[in-house]
């Protein structure tokens, strides 16, 4: 029986974005991840088209708890006038065994469906002894340590260039705006660097040491193959972590994913609440 070759990837977003926009007439200005028990900004977003990810063509389907694996395209309201938003509930990962191309194609397809600006979330461990559970923080920046980049392999034109640069990968405008909109609802809003391991492993105490030297503050999973892929398709990203639990070896107790899943709900409609302040001066 003959192989069947895999479809390029621009054509696999074709046949994604040809079916979500056949399945709602929003155009969504506005994309947005939501992470592990950080789901609840989608319960915001009025007249909403609810797609399962299983519904869409070629999207990859999480099977990891915490992660409800929907697309929703709404509107925020907004004292302007609505904001039309592209939420992903749920995300891949590498550990999962996808390949670098699955990986980020929700944010891709929110690349392709127009978005102007993409705000990533994630629930992260603290490598940083300062930082707490519960702490909402920036990301300024990114150390790529999973072993894997979604630009590997033949470059498709089409969607960027060979080698994008990524100087400023985590958008300085984007990151003006975020701290002055948690400045004006009165959110503590750190900032720092995230280092992306590949997982699903949890670090050991060694590891979180030797990330501390290389400067990280925090440590996860996902985010950084997303913040490449929208880099290589120009369009500008932030991103927020949740520090849900610190790292291995300051932690009073063993890492488990149902506890980080709870910490991050815990926390999730503080960042809900920043989401909707800071959306709408993004879509300006």
């Amino acid at each position: 029986m003959p192989m069947t070759r895999k479809a390029d990837l621009f054509t696999r977003l074709s046949y994604a974005v040809a079916w979500v926009r056949g399945r709602t007439d929003l155009r969504p200005s506005v994309g947005v991840v939501l992470g592990s028990g950080l789901g609840a900004f989608a319960g915001r977003l009025g007249s909403a088209a609810q797609i399962p990810y299983d519904q869409i063509p070629e999207f990859p389907v999480s099977r990891v708890a915490g992660h409800a694996g929907k697309l929703v395209v709404g509107e925020l309201p907004a004292a302007g006038g609505p904001v039309t938003v592209a939420a992903l509930q749920g995300r891949v990962h590498g550990y999962e065994g996808w390949s670098p191309d699955d990986v980020p194609f929700g944010v891709r397809l929110l690349c392709r469906l127009g978005v102007k600006a993409l705000v990533l979330t994630n629930a992260a461990g603290g490598v940083n002894p300062d930082l707490a559970a519960g702490d909402l923080v920036r990301v300024t920046d990114h150390l790529n340590l999973s072993g894997q980049n979604p630009l590997t392999g033949t470059n498709d034109d089409r969607l960027g260039p060979r080698f994008p640069d990524l100087t400023e990968a985590y958008d300085p405008r984007l990151a003006v705006l975020l701290d002055a909109a948690a400045s004006r609802l009165g959110i503590a809003l750190r900032s720092g660097v995230y280092a992306c391991m590949p997982g699903p492993s949890y670090e050991t105490p060694a590891e979180i040491r030797m990330l501390r030297v290389l400067g990280a503050d925090l440590v996860g999973m996902s985010t950084v193959p997303e913040v490449i892929a929208a880099r290589h398709m120009g369009v500008p990203a932030c991103a927020v972590s949740v520090v849900a639990n610190p790292a291995a070896g300051l932690a009073a107790r063993p890492l488990r994913h149902e506890d980080v899943t709870a910490a991050a709900e815990r926390t999730g409609e503080r960042l809900a609440d920043l989401l909707a302040a800071f959306v709408p001066e993004v879509a300006r």
